[in-house]
């Protein structure tokens, strides 16, 4: 199968994933101690990830200053989004009354998570890229990690009175953006190959800061801390038994 292909599979895969989350919203609202769990376990993927496997893999293959620039680019270039869309917030629909302000937060969230998802999709291109196996790793982290931006998107939606399978599906396609991201990095990498270590550390230092500055506050307001930082630390477990079962 040309890899290509394969790259745009595996990256719809992990967007899918965003459509779990969904679900989760559609059954019923997660308690404080589930949302806090998974949005800790959604933190300490990215962070164990970016820091472990994309960053240290383009520290190996271009030295500490290309990466470092590179790292700091990405959570540059988040800086300046970030000025354009939202911070999750989740707010009571009152009186089972259509709430327009929190239909605006569901709906800017979703534009939000989908701007997010252009890089993650970088990442898992710029992955299979280097080589396919690690390609992998990176999708199936990211599936994990997109179930909890599921729930953040489609929660909110539903509580502003919008059907929950309207709300679903918000959260469904918020997550297909991935491939698109990860289309542009394989097809722009298989011209510039030596451009692959700052894709890499570029995708690490968005992640960084969208953990940072999205995730982690998220669920410290929203989440129980004990179960956050429980989230937080099996998180960073599965990554590395993820690393050590594929070998990376």
């Amino acid at each position: 199968m040309h890899p290509i292909l394969n790259i745009f599979l595996l990256s719809l895969l992990a967007g899918l994933a965003t459509g779990i989350g969904g679900l989760i919203a559609m059954i019923g609202k997660p308690g404080k101690r589930l949302f806090g769990f998974l949005m800790g376990l959604t933190a300490g993927v990215m962070i164990t990830l970016s820091f472990l496997e994309l960053v240290n893999e383009a520290w190996k293959l271009s030295g500490y200053l290309t990466t470092t620039i590179c790292f700091a680019a990405g959570a540059s270039f988040m800086f300046l989004i970030d000025f354009f869309i939202p911070h999750i917030r989740f707010k009571e629909k009152e009186n089972n009354v259509f709430n327009s302000k929190l239909f605006k937060t569901g709906v800017l969230t979703a534009i939000g998570i989908s701007i997010h998802n252009i890089p993650e999709g970088i990442a898992v291109g710029a992955g299979y890229m280097l080589a396919p196996k690690f390609g992998i790793f990176v999708a199936v982290a990211m599936a994990l990690h997109n179930i909890p931006e599921g729930i953040a998107t489609a929660l909110p939606l539903c509580k502003s009175g919008l059907s929950k399978w309207k709300s679903f599906k918000v959260a469904l396609f918020s997550g297909l953006v991935e491939p698109i991201g990860a289309l542009v990095a394989a097809l722009f990498l298989i011209s510039y190959v030596g451009l692959i270590p700052c894709a890499l550390a570029f995708a690490g230092g968005v992640m960084v800061f969208i953990t940072l500055d999205e995730i982690v506050p998220c669920a410290r307001e929203y989440g129980h801390h004990h179960f956050t930082a429980m989230g937080i630390i099996i998180g960073a477990i599965f990554v590395f038994l993820l690393a050590g079962i594929f070998g990376i």
